[in-house]
């Protein structure tokens, strides 16, 4: 798969880039981490320039994510329907959801952008229950901002052992899951310790 996206990215560069960036982000069966790493391989190669490469990275994966977010915030109704979230005694479920995007979702939003495999269905729940616009747009730049450079920079850096990167780039996936459930954790003892003492006074 890597050979092939770096043949279609050497062949249209820049634009083939942020097309199959804008793609991946919409839903593309690809990981975009595939792309980014070909983007970098061909700088290592001399086919392209990095500050270039990195600017329209960037943007690719920040216009693919505000696509999927503004495609739940436009068809958000369907979508909860779909999962049946309308039949009667949901509406509580979908509180307790609005609730939740409401007070967390702007690390929803951050950390999802580490974590390949709940980012298009964060920002689809983030488009259909409230997240405004401009919140989405921030915290998924910031997101975008640090994860995108790494990725491009280890397939520049790296390029003659892309297999090798993209074995750690699963590795990595995994730590930012494990920190990801021992902050929850963390979070859920924290909350039921104050209710605790609270009830007690």
């Amino acid at each position: 798969m890597l050979s092939i996206v770096s043949a279609y990215i050497e062949h249209f560069t820049y634009a083939g880039l942020f097309v199959v960036l804008l793609l991946c982000g919409l839903g593309l069966p690809m990981p975009e981490d595939i792309a980014l790493l070909a983007g970098g391989f061909l700088v290592h190669r001399g086919i392209t320039r990095y500050p270039i490469t990195l600017a329209v990275s960037l943007v690719g994966v920040v216009a693919g994510d505000n696509s999927l977010f503004f495609l739940g915030r436009h068809f958000g109704t369907g979508l909860v329907r779909y999962f049946g979230l309308t039949r009667p005694g949901s509406q509580l479920q979908i509180n307790r959801i609005r609730r939740f995007m409401h007070r967390y979702g702007h690390r929803a939003i951050f950390y999802a952008r580490f974590l390949a495999g709940l980012r298009a269905l964060i920002y689809l729940t983030a488009g259909s229950f409230g997240v405004t616009p401009a919140r989405f747009f921030f915290y998924d730049l910031l997101g975008a901002v640090i994860s995108v450079p790494i990725v491009v920079s280890l397939g520049y850096l790296f390029g003659g052992e892309l297999e090798s990167v993209i074995r750690f780039l699963g590795g990595f996936e995994h730590l930012i899951w494990i920190v990801a459930v021992l902050s929850l954790a963390i979070y859920g003892m924290r909350l039921f310790f104050t209710r605790t003492n609270t009830t007690r006074t």
